[in-house]
């Protein structure tokens, strides 16, 4: 049990004490960072008047019709007033990323802080060093699903309003694949009854979510029609973009979102993997099914790391090099998995 009653009483202690509370997550935001600080800003809110949002950066189009958005303050725009949020905080959340480095330039202002920190994360291999009170979960799906049970857990549901509802909605709907994934449990479904059932206009959510730029569709076309590799006798697939493709289709932030997932989707493919040139490095996402354990390949040859079936890593050099190690490696992590692709 995550939400013990003991850390329950740590955590109201430690809320009860703070004068200023700052939420952080992750770098590059995603659905459920963004949902997962949404929904507990929303939450905190109803018992604090001094709450703050500070995310390193900006996140993806696709999210900025989330209510309570524009609370969100990013590091890369307004460093010196993230700066000083983070240096008057007295209790900082730390959502949705396991250890300092997952957070960018904002490391060194949490490693400066004397502020209280409290994790609540679903990642795997958590740091507990940088923080006072843990709530880890990695079989749970989403760190959204973790405010709600955290709400739970105080016997606070009847706080859930329809703002809160959306983030919450929004955080499980993206970092499940729209409740596909084998992350998402009977608990997970439950959730999304609970909070449909409190009058939240799920499809409106969706439609947000997955609508399209005419760039993006173009984009999209050209990654699934000239940069798809399937290599069928390994049960792979990967897509890499350039810098120079990218911007030939004027990307934005967010618009790469999901095209290792269509790779997946082919049928006979059990991994794949997506390589982006990104800032001078090749940023790379690696999905799989069943218990293909892509989080080692991304821990053991690429910097990274993550959950067993969506992870992520790196790659100093050029794009082409990146491709080449990871189909050498291919074929002896399809036999030391052997199993798991049959």
């Amino acid at each position: 049990m995550i939400f013990t009653t003991e850390k329950i009483e740590q955590f109201n202690a430690l809320l009860a004490n703070a004068k200023k509370v700052v939420i952080t997550a992750h770098k590059s935001p995603d659905g459920d960072s963004i949902g997962s600080s949404l929904a507990l800003y929303h939450y905190l809110t109803k018992e604090h008047d001094n709450v703050t949002i500070c995310h390193p950066d900006v996140a993806p189009n696709f999210l900025h019709w989330m209510i309570g958005f524009d609370k969100v303050v990013p590091h890369q725009e307004n460093e010196s007033e993230v700066v000083q949020h983070m240096g008057e905080a007295d209790l900082i959340f730390c959502l949705d990323y396991n250890s300092p480095g997952r957070i960018g330039r904002m490391d060194d202002l949490l490693a400066k802080s004397d502020a209280k920190k409290i994790m609540i994360d679903h990642h795997r291999d958590p740091a507990a060093n940088f923080v006072d009170l843990m709530f880890s979960d990695p079989q749970t799906c989403s760190t959204a699903q973790l405010i709600y049970e955290l709400m739970e857990a105080r016997n606070d549901l009847d706080k859930i309003d329809n703002e809160t509802s959306e983030a919450i909605y929004t955080g499980i709907t993206t970092d499940t694949g729209s409740f596909r994934f084998s992350s998402v449990t009977p608990k997970t479904h439950e959730i999304a009854a609970h909070l449909i059932n409190k009058g939240l206009n799920h499809s409106t959510i969706h439609e947000n979510l997955f609508t399209n730029t005419e760039n993006r569709i173009k984009l999209t076309s050209f990654a699934l029609l000239e940069k798809l590799v399937v290599v069928r006798e390994l049960q792979a697939a990967y897509i890499s973009l350039t810098q120079a493709e990218q911007t030939r289709f004027d990307a934005q932030k967010g618009d790469t979102e999901g095209l290792v997932n269509q790779a997946l989707s082919l049928e006979g493919v059990k991994m794949a993997v997506f390589f982006k040139e990104s800032d001078g490095i090749i940023k790379i996402s690696f999905r799989s099914i069943a218990a293909i354990p892509v989080n080692d390949m991304a821990r053991n040859h690429f910097q990274g790391g993550g959950h067993r079936n969506a992870s992520g890593g790196k790659f100093v050099g050029k794009i082409e090099d990146a491709i080449s190690k990871f189909v050498t490696i291919l074929p002896n992590f399809v036999e030391e998995n052997k199993s798991h692709f049959e």
